[in-house]
């Protein structure tokens, strides 16, 4: 079940707010795409474990995105250690991902420091015949990062152009009525539920759209450099 991208959340709605638009890009062009949300989001303020299930599932539809899958792995509780990386292992080699997308660190929820690490080493191992799934081994040759909440200092390594895919991730994002800014939801206040948190998205996808000349972006990065085979705007024929 080969997925040219496999894109990684700590928590359901992480891939949602950091890359809807582009998932719901490569969607749409024709590319085949899984998530993979490593907890259930058990812990957080407002709904439950099972509203979280069903939200993600609804999002995932709207996105069109492939496949959508938990690893049940403890929310709140997110580390790099070896019996976390051996659970995450056989996801990596059933979806064998041309590329992977995990999150950005630092950032202000520590599961989702926990996630970058945990994916980077997890993909690796991934690759070692002696760590047995029954499962050929798969290490995805590229990772790049993103940010669910706010941006890391520094540019990021590429800003990718999802004017025509901001409202659909609006429309994804909406899904998970329990967590973002829903009247209707009766739920304790916290700051991603606020009306200021989600208007913020779009002053965000703004902000990074400007930055590349177009209405809506969502930034991407990398530790490792990126192959071009030309500079980027720039076509050569012959």
């Amino acid at each position: 079940m080969s997925m040219d991208v496999l894109a990684v959340g700590a928590h359901p709605d992480d891939v949602d707010l950091g890359i809807g638009g582009l998932m719901h890009k490569l969607a749409l062009s024709g590319y085949a795409t899984a998530i993979l949300d490593l907890t259930q989001g058990e812990m957080g303020t407002r709904g439950t474990a099972k509203e979280r299930f069903e939200e993600a599932t609804e999002a995932a539809v709207r996105l069109g995105v492939s496949v959508r899958e938990n690893a049940g792995l403890p929310d709140g509780r997110l580390e790099n250690g070896h019996d976390q990386r051996l659970a995450l292992i056989p996801f990596i080699r059933k979806y064998r991902p041309g590329i992977l997308l995990a999150p950005m660190t630092p950032d202000r929820h520590p599961d989702h420091a926990a996630a970058h690490d945990l994916v980077r080493d997890a993909n690796f191992m991934a690759g070692l015949a002696r760590i047995e799934t029954g499962q050929e081994t798969w290490r995805a040759p590229t990772i790049y990062h993103y940010s669910p909440y706010h941006d890391p200092a520094g540019a990021p390594a590429f800003v990718v152009d999802i004017s025509g895919h901001f409202e659909a991730k609006l429309h994804a994002l909406r899904a998970f009525a329990s967590q973002f800014h829903n009247p209707d939801y009766d739920g304790k206040p916290t700051l991603i539920a606020s009306e200021g948190f989600w208007n913020s998205i779009e002053t965000r996808a703004v902000y990074w759209g400007n930055r590349i000349g177009v209405s809506h972006g969502e930034p991407l990065y990398t530790h490792e450099p990126v192959k071009l085979d030309l500079l980027p705007g720039f076509a050569m024929t012959g």
